[in-house]
């Protein structure tokens, strides 16, 4: 089959690799209708997360079900799914507490010896704990396939970050970064209940999108003028939760800067040196809460998707570049040049 690997910095190949095929009693096979690329891809295309040359890349997918193991009891050849970013068994302490992210058997796609999403196929362990089965008329709905897509990844993330913010009915959120990521974010927090909404983001493609998501305010400056502009539009006091998107030292002082104290901060963007953008002591003073991490998407995807369903919400706006597997390099490309949002792979 056909897969995208990546070689070095700058250098995103499709190529031919070994058939994705069942290995274990509880796999299963999966062709792949939709991928996409991640902003979080971006730092092993820039040189920034260190990869083997040839490593297999992408973890955002769904499709049809192809074969399943012995074991694999929920799901059937023919059946459309989804697949959330990392694999669990859906059986240890942590699955069953919902944190499906620290599985002591899990992984994450892409990794040494696994597949990635940005493929023709795809070889799913703990296929019972890790997929989720979709309505099998949305193969036939492109608007709405590609907006289930974003339960892969996306869509869980800004959920997550939205609950780590403390989002709630009547609250103010700031969001940091205009990203996928972040965008998804805004949509949380207005299904969360937020009454005002404040995004962070001088592009405006992204920031329309966010108005669009329920964005009530945009805020285009950055550093110093961006804090002065969120301290504004809230009296002086902040946010009382903010979405941190990004993962930078900057995103994260901006971030602890536009907070309310007693307010908290969900933070989801892959940390590259944002560790150094926090301040203890503040943070102690001023009670600011900071929650957040990798989001257990499989998790949150069941309490998602009937809100996709049924229009609640409609995430697909985030995807908008369209690519083939031999588009990919291209995709990552115009994604770096920060002109796509986010690519979405058809295979």
């Amino acid at each position: 089959m056909r897969a995208t690997v990546i070689h070095a910095p700058h250098d995103i190949r499709v190529e031919e690799v070994p058939d994705a095929a069942v290995r274990e009693p509880a796999d299963a096979v999966v062709r792949v209708l939709r991928s996409c690329v991640c902003g979080s891809d971006l730092w092993a295309y820039r040189g920034e997360s260190a990869r083997r040359s040839g490593q297999r890349i992408g973890h955002e997918f769904l499709g049809v079900v192809e074969e399943t193991g012995p074991e694999v009891n929920g799901f059937a050849a023919g059946d459309l799914v989804v697949a959330p970013f990392r694999w669990s068994d859906g059986t240890c302490t942590y699955c069953a507490e919902g944190l499906t992210t620290s599985c002591p058997r899990g992984g994450f796609w892409g990794t040494p010896g696994s597949d990635g999403g940005q493929g023709e196929a795809v070889r799913v362990p703990f296929a019972d704990g890790t997929l989720v089965r979709l309505p099998a008329a949305a193969a036939s709905d492109d608007r709405l396939l590609t907006a289930l897509l974003a339960l892969s990844d996306v869509l869980g993330t800004g959920h997550h970050a939205a609950l780590g913010a403390g989002v709630g009915p009547g609250s103010t959120v700031a969001v940091v970064g205009d990203g996928a990521v972040g965008l998804c974010g805004v949509m949380a927090a207005k299904r969360l209940g937020a009454e005002r909404i404040i995004a962070l983001g001088r592009h405006q493609a992204r920031t329309d999108i966010a108005r669009r998501f329920g964005a009530t305010d945009v805020v285009a400056e950055r550093g110093e003028a961006a804090l002065a502009a969120v301290r504004e539009l809230t009296r002086g006091e902040g946010a009382h939760g903010v979405i941190e998107a990004v993962g930078t030292e900057q995103s994260m002082r901006t971030a602890l800067g536009i907070v309310r104290d007693g307010g908290s901060v969900g933070y989801v963007g892959v940390p590259h040196g944002s560790g150094t953008g926090i301040d203890l002591d503040e943070m102690f003073d001023r009670n600011i809460a900071l929650r957040g991490g990798v989001a257990p998407v499989r998790t949150y995807i069941p309490d998602l998707l009937p809100d996709i369903l049924d229009g609640t919400i409609d995430p697909s706006p985030v995807f908008d570049l369209t690519v083939g597997l031999d588009g990919v390099p291209e995709g990552y490309k115009a994604m770096d040049e920060r002109t796509a949002l986010k690519v979405l792979i058809r295979p």
